[in-house]
C-alpha cells in the first residue's frame, strides 16, 4: 500500500483553483445535461448522446474537485490529475477543431475554443497553485 502524498494547509491558491474548475464543471455538466439537444443545434455535434454523456461525467467530476478541496490536508495527486486532464481536454479541444471530422457550426467552434481556453486558464492556476507549495 502506498502512501499519500498530502501538503500541508498552505494550499489556498491551489484549493480555490480547483473549486473554481469543480464548479466550471459541475456547471458545464449540468447544462451539458439539461440543455443537450439545443447544445447540439447550437454547435453542430449531432450525436445526441454527446451532451447527456459529457455532463454524467463533468458533474461527478467537478463533485470529486470540490470534496478534495474540502478535505482537511489537500491531496496533491488530485491536483495534479486534474491539470493533467485538463490539459487533455485542451488537447482534444484543438484536435476537434482543427480535424473536421464534426460538421460544427461557427458558434460550435467558437464555444469548443473558449471552453478550451477557460480550461487552461484553470490547468495553469492550478499548476501555479502546486508550484507555490514547493517555493
Amino acid at each position: 500500500m502506498t502512501a499519500i502524498q498530502t501538503v500541508p494547509d498552505n494550499a489556498h491558491f491551489l484549493r480555490q483553483a480547483l473549486r473554481g474548475n469543480a464548479l466550471f464543471s459541475g456547471l458545464s455538466g449540468l447544462t451539458s445535461l439539461l440543455a443537450a439537444s439545443s447544445l447540439a443545434n447550437f454547435t453542430g455535434i449531432e450525436q445526441t448522446a454527446v451532451f447527456p454523456i459529457l455532463g454524467l461525467i463533468l458533474i461527478p467530476y467537478g463533485l470529486l474537485l470540490f470534496w478534495a478541496t474540502r478535505q482537511p490536508v489537500l491531496d496533491v495527486k488530485v491536483a495534479k490529475t486534474a491539470v493533467m486532464l485538463d490539459i487533455l481536454w485542451v488537447i482534444g479541444s484543438i484536435l476537434l477543431l482543427l480535424g473536421g471530422w464534426l460538421p460544427l457550426t461557427l458558434a460550435g467552434k467558437w464555444t469548443i475554443g473558449l471552453l478550451a481556453e477557460a480550461v487552461a486558464t484553470f490547468a495553469i492556476l492550478q499548476t501555479i497553485g502546486l508550484r507555490r507549495l514547493t517555493h
